[in-house]
């Protein structure tokens, strides 16, 4: 098992659902922001949303992420986004 740089074991990716809060209108920035703010170096976010969340690439970027997505089936898409900083 390999460490983050914050110290300990890193943890499995943390997968953030966002299309339920789309459905209902409600803007899920906030709450990728604060999930994002609890991984550490290494560790990896996930976000499922209905369409690529390009915008979150720059906004991510900006705070030490790199990223990759991929299309699901259905349409939807998986974008993972690694800490590397």
């Amino acid at each position: 098992m390999t460490a983050s740089a914050a110290g300990g074991p890193i943890r499995p990716p943390f997968r953030l659902d966002v299309r339920p809060l789309l459905t209902h209108g409600v803007e899920p920035l906030d709450d990728i922001l604060a999930a994002a703010a609890d991984i550490r170096v290494g560790e990896v976010l996930e976000v499922v949303a209905p369409f690529e969340p390009v915008p979150l690439y720059r906004v991510l970027g900006a705070r030490g992420f790199a990223h990759e997505a991929l299309m699901l089936d259905g349409g939807d898409w998986l974008a993972r986004f690694l800490r590397e900083r």
